[in-house]
């Protein structure tokens, strides 16, 4: 993708006009009549994501205008609706309009061309002036990252696959990583991660990358790695099973974001932690109705071996809240009731930190990756009880799946810990510009621009919600306390009287 941002232009660079529909009416006034004619009679009016090559007095293009709309995803349609060749923006942006054109464009020039050639060169884009080259190239890398490690087949990325990208990533970052695998995780008290990776060929694993100076604030992201999930003993029908080498879309969107916090050298002591398993039907395959050990202590019964993601991440986020971290964040594709509720476009979140989720939504909107909040409903774990265990891993009605699954998840974080849990699709289901058919990683630009803003790298002291609040209160109580009076106020007083 960003071999198609090019640092110069050349002889043969081609303006290019970003125009929306009201600025194109304006453009036109100050054109001589060929160019007015030319575009009229094209029927170009500056949709977003269109474009029209423009001829000179000579008869060749001399500039290509193109529709912006609002911004991203309009920018992400042109590099491939273009001819092959460089191109500059001629216009004058600001830093934010710039890494715009920027990103968009890289991400409308991504393919999974792992085992065929690509369908089309796309066109070059010089980078834009004043924009932040390094933020747009660590998103890119981490967005391309992720897709990548999704749209690879299972046969290509098993736990181990999985297992080394983490560690290629690591070695890329100076950061260390250890695996722990197979009877390893019995023996360092991972048993809910053995338990549901055991019947695959591959063994089961959790990758554990540490990054950072010791005193940074701690930052542990999570991801569910499981790298296809057959549903086990509860088999998936074939058409639920097809798209199961997604399922790892978790664990590949938390080492994008984890890219961009290390390549941003966010100040941040960074853990990630990825289960990486396979939910393979065996004869050592995890039974319904059996009763797993789990790392903090809790014993589950398996209501549904197809409900494994739930089981894999509570051994890791139990090690991740041991850590007394400042936030927790993990990412899973983890129910379908998340994608009847809110569609596969819209990740749901849900937090146990106001101000974190606020903030979360915030960027979202911004960078126009939005997430939409879904409560953690107290009233609903009672359906998750059991006879025989302390909790099971489904709840009895089929009432707010994505919920309950929450609600599991939280009973392995500590009480008042700030969390974030995203349940999130990881696939686009349509060919769109810059989101093509396959693997994708909603909610990492809106987590990584969060992120930026709660441990700024400026060394100023990141205030929490309650700090802020203290904060106003001191100002307010300053503000309404009488002034003290200097000398010369007092002896001009006394002079008056």
């Amino acid at each position: 993708m960003l071999e198609h941002l090019a640092a110069k232009g050349n002889a043969k660079t081609l303006a290019l006009h970003p125009v929306t529909k009201k600025t194109l009416k304006r453009w036109l006034r100050d054109q001589p009549k060929p160019t007015k004619q030319w575009v009229q009679s094209a029927g170009f009016a500056g949709e977003p994501g269109k474009v029209l090559l423009v001829p000179g007095a000579d008869g060749a293009a001399h500039l290509a205008l193109v529709g912006t709309g609002k911004g991203l995803w309009s920018w992400a349609a042109i590099p491939n609706r273009l001819p092959v060749g460089r191109y500059r923006i001629d216009a004058e942006l600001d830093a934010t309009q710039a890494q715009t054109a920027a990103l968009g464009w890289a991400l409308g020039c991504y393919e999974f061309a792992r085992y065929k050639k690509p369908k089309k060169t796309p066109a070059t884009l010089v980078w834009p002036e004043g924009c932040d080259r390094g933020r747009v190239t660590r998103l890119v890398e981490g967005i391309g990252l992720a897709r990548d490690l999704i749209n690879t087949p299972a046969g290509d990325m098993g736990p181990s696959e999985l297992a080394a990208a983490a560690r290629k990533l690591a070695r890329k970052h100076d950061a260390r990583c250890t695996i722990t695998v197979g009877k390893q995780l019995l023996a360092k008290n991972y048993p809910a991660i053995h338990a549901v990776g055991r019947a695959c060929a591959q063994e089961p694993r959790l990758v554990d990358l540490r990054w950072g100076q010791a005193g940074a604030p701690k930052l542990t992201l999570v991801g569910k790695g499981v790298c296809f999930d057959t549903g086990g003993l509860d088999l998936k029908n074939p058409a639920n099973m097809k798209l199961m080498k997604k399922d790892m879309g978790g664990a590949a969107t938390v080492l994008g974001l984890a890219h961009a916090i290390m390549d941003a050298k966010l100040p941040v002591r960074l853990r990630v932690l990825v289960p990486a398993v396979e939910n393979s039907v065996g004869g050592n395959a995890f039974h319904p109705l059996d009763v797993l050990q789990t790392r903090k202590g809790m014993t589950v019964e398996v209501g549904n071996t197809d409900a494994e993601g739930r089981l894999v991440l509570c051994d890791a986020l139990a090690e991740a809240d041991a850590e007394n971290p400042d936030l927790i964040i993990d990412l899973a594709t983890l129910t379908g009731a998340a994608r009847v509720a809110l569609g596969t476009e819209l990740p749901a979140l849900f937090c146990t930190d106001d101000g974190a989720a606020e903030a979360l939504l915030s960027s979202g909107e911004t960078e126009r990756d939005p997430l939409w909040r879904l409560p953690l409903h107290t009233p609903y774990r009672s359906s998750l009880d059991s006879k025989v265990a302390d909790i099971n891993n489904i709840s009895a009605g089929g009432y707010g799946g994505a919920i309950t699954a929450a609600l599991f998840l939280k009973e392995f974080v500590s009480k008042g810990r700030a969390w974030m849990h995203i349940d999130t699709m990881a696939w686009s289901l349509t060919d769109k510009a810059g989101r093509p058919q396959g693997g994708d990683a909603p909610g990492l630009r809106a987590l990584y621009a969060m992120l930026e803003q709660r441990y700024p790298k400026t060394g100023g002291r990141r205030k929490t919600a309650k700090g802020r609040g203290q904060a106003k209160a001191k100002a307010k109580a300053k503000a309404s306390k009488p002034k003290a009076r200097t000398k010369a106020q007092t002896k001009k007083s006394a002079r008056k009287s």
